[in-house]
Order: C-alpha cells, then structure tokens, then sequence
C-alpha cells in the first residue's frame, strides 16, 4: 500500500469525524489506532491500496485478530472502526464496495459496571481540602460526574453559562452535538459556585488571554482535557486508598446505579445518561435485583415464609 495515500485517506477520515460528528480526542485516537493496526496488516500481506480489500481480507483480518488472543469487546472495536472507514471510503468514490458492511461482530463480554457505594463515596468527597485551590476544582468535578452521570469529555465541554443555579440544572453537549438538560444536585451547585468565586478566579489569570469560557481549568488556567480529568480522579483516589480503583465513568455508572436502586425508571435514567437505546441502559439493572427481591418480599402477601 502506498503509505502516502493511506495516510491521507486516514487524515480525511479523521477530519470528517471531527468536523461532521463531533468526535473526542480520544475517539479519534482509538480510529487512529484501529485503522494504524489495519494498515500494518495489509503490508504484511502486501496489499498495496483499499481497493484490494474484499471480503476475503476482510475475514482473513478477523482470523488475525483472534489468533491474537484480543477480547471480543477489542476485536469488535476493531471492526466498528473499519466499517466507519470504508464507508467514508466508498462515501468518497474511492473503493465500489466496503468490505467490512455484513462483518458480523463478535459478541461482547457481558462486563458488569463497577460503582461505588455510600461509605467509598463518602470517603472520597470528605478528603478534599477546600482552603487549597485544587482541592476546590477537583471536589467540584467529582460532585458534577456523580451528580449528572455525565461523561468526562461532555464534563470538559462545560462552560461556566451551561449551568443554572436558579432552575437547578446543567446543559450537556452530547455525542453528535446533542444537547440536553440535566438536574445537578444542591452539594454540587454548592461546589461549583465555591469553586468559581475562588479558585476559577485564580486559576483564569494564569492565561495571558481570556481564551477560555471553560468551566474546569488546569493549574495553567487552560481548559482541562479528558487526560487531565482521568489523572485527577487516579490521583484522588490513590490518595484515599491504594485499594479502592475507579475511573471517571464509574462515577457515571455510580450515577445510574443509585437512581435505579432508589426507585428511578429505567427509561429517566437513559435520557439523564443520554443514551439512544433503552437496551445501553438497561446493563444497570443488575444492580435493582437485590432490591427489587427485598420490595417483592416485603409487599407481596405470599412472598414472605410461612407463620411470619
């Protein structure tokens, strides 16, 4: 394959998922990734352009993946990232035919959320020092991901106007440029206007320029990154336990999880996650079980033992 080509082709690519879907950085790494490893195994097999791959490289790739002993959720990333680019490909006139369209994916691990419970998460909000500047940045994202469920990269797209102390709610921008409104709680309106009368005052006047409107700031003033969020919350967490691991989203499985263990609906807690299908939400309800057995004993006149 001539390497010039394919890199633009995938420079294109990447450019159309920034500009036309709004795609993360991350998202746009994990392409770059995908397509890099695609890429290396057509040079082995001394396929020269995208128009030399049929279905036949399409499942001589799959027998690849799996002789490399990859996780199906890899492997089906993998492939996902693969339609998306021949189908820009074809989109663009430059192959007839995307190879990986009726690629079936393998399927996925059920891999249950982690979230935390009361005694973790209280731990975690009552170690912050907020006489420290950072301390009043970092408690306030904690407060915001637990009490939206809101992803890291929608919490890095926050801007200080996207929150209305009065009606009590954030605005959330979305996958795919959705918006939508989400109820933020009293301890995080609190942290956060603690956090912008202090700390965001200080923090905003390390930039020479005001070229920022973002809510959360680096210790240079400069809108905090996804990276930067996944740092602080390994870093806070080590700092309270060695034992205890989370990552941001177990914050928003958190969220979820608690809602439905307090008698939310299903179909609520998708649209405060921002989830197009019902059947993405529905991997909290494992968690209701517990609680849903104790209300049906509670409440059902022949649920309970005999004599009681």
């Amino acid at each position: 394959m001539a390497e010039e080509e394919f890199n633009t082709f995938l420079t294109n690519f990447l450019r159309y998922l920034q500009i036309e879907k709004n795609a993360s950085e991350w998202t746009l790494k994990a392409y770059t990734k995908d397509i890099d490893d695609f890429s290396s195994f057509l040079q082995s097999e001394e396929i020269s352009s995208p128009a030399e791959v049929n279905m036949n490289v399409a499942r001589l790739y799959y027998s690849h993946l799996y002789d490399r002993k990859l996780k199906r959720a890899t492997v089906a990333r993998k492939i996902s990232s693969l339609r998306s680019f021949f189908a820009f490909l074809k989109r663009e006139d430059h192959i007839t035919v995307n190879p990986f369209f009726s690629a079936s994916m393998p399927k996925r691990e059920k891999k249950l959320p982690h979230f935390l419970y009361d005694n973790e998460l209280e731990q975690l909000f009552s170690s912050f020092d907020t006489n420290k500047l950072l301390d009043q940045r970092d408690l306030a994202i904690f407060e915001v991901l637990y009490a939206t469920g809101i992803r890291v990269s929608e919490c890095c797209r926050l801007r200080v106007g996207d929150i209305d102390e009065e009606l009590g709610t954030v605005l959330v921008k979305g996958k795919g440029r959705k918006e939508r409104f989400v109820p933020v709680g009293s301890f995080a309106l609190e942290a956060i206007d603690y956090y912008k009368q202090h700390a965001r005052k200080q923090l905003a006047k390390k930039q020479k320029k005001d070229s920022s409107a973002a809510l959360f700031l680096s210790s240079k003033g400069a809108a905090l990154t996804e990276r930067g969020v996944y740092y602080i919350v390994n870093k806070r967490v080590k700092a309270v336990s060695q034992s205890l691991e989370i990552s941001p989203h177990d914050l928003r499985h958190t969220f979820a999880t608690h809602l439905l263990n307090n008698g939310a609906d299903l179909r609520s807690v998708q649209q405060l996650l921002g989830h197009e299908h019902l059947s993405t939400t529905q991997i909290y309800t494992h968690v209701t079980k517990d609680r849903l057995k104790s209300v049906y004993e509670k409440a059902h006149p022949r649920a309970g033992k005999k004599g009681e």
